[in-house]
């Protein structure tokens, strides 16, 4: 996974991106879930292979694994 995304710090504010492009891990997620097929991004972008979403989706998958949420009840009437 780590071999198509990149973080550093002068590229996006440090932003997970796919290697060698200022597209963000966060920026394919978000069109995969607002109804973008696979197919309408690598003919969006052709700089980019079906590797690169699937890495995209890998790193979401783990960093959301590796975050503690905790419930709250602030705001709560």
């Amino acid at each position: 996974m780590h071999e198509r995304i990149s973080i550093d710090p002068t590229v996006l504010c440090g932003k997970p991106v796919i290697r060698g492009t200022r597209l963000a891990v966060e920026f394919i997620v978000d069109l995969l879930g607002n109804g973008w097929t696979e197919e309408q991004i690598l003919g969006e972008y052709p700089g980019i292979i079906q590797d690169d979403i699937r890495a995209c989706l890998r790193f979401a998958s783990a960093t959301l694994r590796e975050e503690n949420v905790y419930p709250t009840t602030m705001g709560v009437a």
